[in-house]
């Protein structure tokens, strides 16, 4: 058994807890006497009279942790207080002063990992400490020290009033006139203590989001949970983190910098997080494990969706038995009478919202060494439904009788599997890895999109659109934090031969901060591996081969995409993902502009830190990325958009759907725009601009982003020869300025590339000043474009543009 030291943590003794008689323990007596008592981890005393609840807290020596979270949630994926959100974590420990106690979160990030306490006092007084509460003391003596936690246990601990702030939704706050103990799910047991409280927010709504989901938006009633939790024994060994491994690891969240360290030594350091688990007999080659990881799937899961969570997750045992290890992951289906939100349970949760969104694995972590103690999985219920829209969009299958639908069935299922292995690899500690589909899908830890092909027929295939089963990459992160040692080996040296060997075995890994578009500090992702939602070892590859397909489906595409007797309008809600089918891998093909493929190298292990991608295929993928704005390519014909009538009463319009300039008629010329913006918007992004002006400056054999403008608008400008393709291309060219001004008033891209903006929509301006009038219609159109372009110039704050909206994509 191993043994660690805790992160250099003194609980100080400076707060003497007085045993003095202090006059309430004729109160205590009355309470113990007609209370409910609740023995456990921290003894609960229930007075259902007066409806408070008690806990003494005499036995509760030294830190603890304790979280806080919803076990009953709003049903918004928009504001994500979902059913069994999670909150905060916190190494805690009671503190009494007088007549209060304080519940107070240590500070267990900075630290000093020393023998003397002069040097660890010098740390703790340098950097604060967070008293989450202070409660009163009703008796204490030498047997009792009882408080009262119905004001905290009321709280909004989860912060609901400032996040619906923030989201405009109104000023809110806890109404303790609607709010108490929810004593069904407040329970203690002997490790753990769990409170839950019906809690109603009272306020004057102001926004929308509300009101989509509550009775009345002004009184929101959720449910707070708090858990108490006895700190794991310390035979866990931490596990240092490193950045080839493939886990996760949250930034300043879990760094601990220790002011002990050598002078020669980091300051900062970090665990990857993992369960605890060992094998009965280390030295063998596979062993049963000393205690089963095991993960209870939601009971209220219909079917044949709970068959397919627990399927999914259980591929996980898989990379176990890579490990060594013989049933050491197992899969149940949670018992009714068991709440998820207890310690003891690692769940996956099936969550109801009032539109699709993300799924989420969480875990509740001991603060000192990110030992995972919960697995908290989420899957949001509409994302089956979803996956079952894009397959009626990519086969349109439906005949007069209905069709058969069994390959919609089969398509949604297969994602539902991949979809909770996936949340439940984050709740083992293991991170995205975004390159995993460039290896030929070796890792659920990807987000993958459907791998859908064309038989020699013609026809769309679904048979293959996701994996099953486990990756090799999944195996290799199991084996890197899982292995137990035999006592011989030490873990260090064993860990960095497993590292060898899966940097040997050509694997790649691309993390999560890597491969994200659309974030302030992260947008224009470079590794040309590391995309979300893509496929194939070659993006532009790839890309063309989606347009090809994308082709065919929306030449097959009819109202057979829908269900008879559905409503004709509801043929846009499957059109959306079909006409936007490429624009993830139009997102993956724009990486490799100015792209360079790296690795998290470290020095002496053989990696090429940093390598540019060659010219050759920058300058594919820019005319696979061009091929994307063919006016062709983005129109819809006539005989889609006939079909589409406006929504009838009651069915609504919703950001799912193509946005409009025609008000509720629907709109070709908008829907093509939101295709092309796509990819306008990847070729303008500004870091990936500098990016391309950095690689010029080196080896002016690379494309600059001057260049890629200057093809761009060479490409953008022959005017099409069918009439009803000239008015997508206008459009594309008017959204194409407006980036251009939108990237020239960008104060935070490289000047260089602001400059280029300028040389660009000067050359447009003068192309247009300059072209023929072919007709009322183009020499209007040429007119604005010229004077839009000088209005920017001389007043860009003025300037505003088409803000077309794309329909949402993420989650697919």
């Amino acid at each position: 058994m191993r043994r660690f030291v805790v992160l250099g943590v003194v609980f100080l003794s400076q707060w003497a807890w007085s045993l003095d008689a202090d006059g309430t323990s004729d109160k205590v007596e009355s309470v113990r006497a007609s209370a409910e008592h609740m023995p456990g981890f921290m003894p609960l005393y229930w007075d259902g009279e007066e409806g408070r609840l008690y806990a003494d807290i005499h036995a509760i020596e030294g830190p603890f942790i304790y979280y806080n979270g919803l076990s009953h949630g709003v049903g918004s994926n928009d504001l994500g207080l979902d059913r069994g959100r999670l909150g905060d974590t916190y190494l805690v420990e009671f503190r009494r002063v007088g007549k209060k106690v304080f519940l107070t979160a240590v500070n267990t990030k900075y630290t000093a990992r020393s023998d003397s306490m002069e040097e660890r006092r010098a740390v703790e007084e340098a950097f604060a400490e967070s008293i989450i509460w202070g409660f009163s003391v009703i008796e204490s003596d030498t047997q009792s020290l009882v408080i009262d936690l119905t004001e905290f246990a009321l709280s909004d601990a989860t912060g609901i009033s400032d996040l619906l702030a923030a989201r405009g939704e109104g000023s809110y706050s806890v109404d303790e006139s609607r709010s108490g103990l929810y004593l069904p799910r407040t329970k203690s047991f002997p490790d753990n203590t769990e409170i839950d409280a019906t809690l109603t927010f009272s306020g004057k709504s102001k926004g929308q989001i509300l009101r989509t989901v509550a009775p009345n938006a002004d009184a929101i009633t959720v449910h707070g949970h708090h858990s108490f939790i006895r700190l794991p024994d310390d035979g866990y060994e931490p596990l240092p983190y490193d950045p080839r491994a493939g886990y996760i690891h949250s930034g300043e969240a879990t760094l601990v910098y220790d002011y002990a360290s050598p002078i020669d030594a980091p300051i900062k350091s970090a665990f990857a997080r993992r369960h605890r688990l060992e094998k009965v007999d280390p030295t063998a080659t596979v062993s049963e494990a000393v205690e089963p990881i095991v993960y209870w799937v939601d009971s209220g899961a219909p079917e044949p969706v709970k068959s397919a969570l627990i399927e999914g997750a259980s591929w996980w045992n898989q990379a176990f038995e890579a490990a060594g290890y013989k049933d050491a992951f197992q899969v149940r289906v949670l018992p009714p009478e068991a709440d998820p939100m207890d310690i003891r349970y690692n769940v996956i949760q099936w969550v109801h919202r009032s539109t699709r969104g993300w799924s989420y694995g969480s875990s509740i972590r001991d603060p000192r060494t990110e030992e995972i103690l919960k697995g908290h999985v989420t899957l949001g219920s509409l994302r089956v439904r979803q996956d079952y829209l894009i397959a009626e969009g990519l086969i349109s299958p439906y005949d007069e009788t209905g069709g058969v639908v069994d390959q919609l069935s089969e398509f949604a299922l297969a994602r539902i599997r991949q979809l909770s292995a996936h949340e439940v690899g984050h709740t083992l500690g293991i991170a995205h890895n975004f390159s995993s589909s460039a290896d030929g899908r070796a890792s659920v830890m990807d987000y993958p999109h459907p791998l859908v092909t064309l038989d020699e027929a013609g026809q769309v295939v679904l048979n293959e659109a996701y994996e099953v089963g486990i990756g090799a990459w999944d195996k290799r992160a199991v084996i890197w934090g899982y292995q137990d040692f035999p006592d011989n080996e030490s873990d260090a040296a064993g860990r960095a031969t497993i590292i060898a060997e899966t940097l040997a075995s050509g694997l790649s890994f691309v993390a999560d901060e890597h491969a994200r578009i659309g974030r302030s500090v992260n947008a224009g992702p470079a590794h040309p591996k590391g995309s979300l939602w893509d496929n194939g070892g070659d993006p532009v590859s790839e890309l063309n081969r989606i347009m090809q397909l994308r082709a065919v489906v929306l030449r097959n595409f009819s109202e057979r995409a829908i269900q008879p007797g559905r409503a004709m309008a509801s043929l846009e809600d499957v059109l959306v993902p079909a006409f936007l089918m490429h624009r993830y891998q139009v997102q993956a093909a724009a990486t490799v502009l100015g792209g360079q493929s790296f690795t998290y190298a470290m020095r002496g292990d053989g990696q090429i830190p940093n390598e540019r991608v060659p010219v050759g295929e920058q300058r594919a993928a820019l005319s696979a990325m061009l091929a994307t704005l063919e006016p062709g390519a983005l129109n819809i014909p006539e005989r889609v958009a006939a079909l589409i009538p406006p929504r009838p009463p009651q069915s609504g319009a919703s950001r799912e759907l193509f946005p409009r300039h025609t008000g509720y008629v629907f709109d070709p010329i908008a829907a093509a725009g939101t295709a092309a913006l796509i990819t306008l918007e990847q070729l303008t992004d500004p870091k990936r601009a500098a990016r391309l002006n950095n690689q010029h400056r080196v080896d002016t054999s690379l494309p600059s982003f001057g260049d890629v403008l200057s093809i761009l608008i060479d490409d953008r400008w022959p005017e099409a020869k069918e009439p009803e393709l000239l008015s997508i291309e206008r459009a594309v060219q008017l959204l194409l300025v407006d980036q251009l001004v939108d990237l020239l008033g960008n104060a935070a891209a490289a000047p260089q590339v602001r400059a280029d903006a300028l040389d660009a929509l000067n050359k447009i301006q003068r192309r247009a000043e300059r072209a023929r009038k072919k007709s009322a219609q183009s020499g209007a159109h040429m007119k604005f474009l010229a004077r839009r372009i000088q209005a920017a110039i001389d007043d860009p704050e003025a300037y505003t543009s088409d803000n077309l909206t794309i329909p949402p994509g993420s989650p697919i």
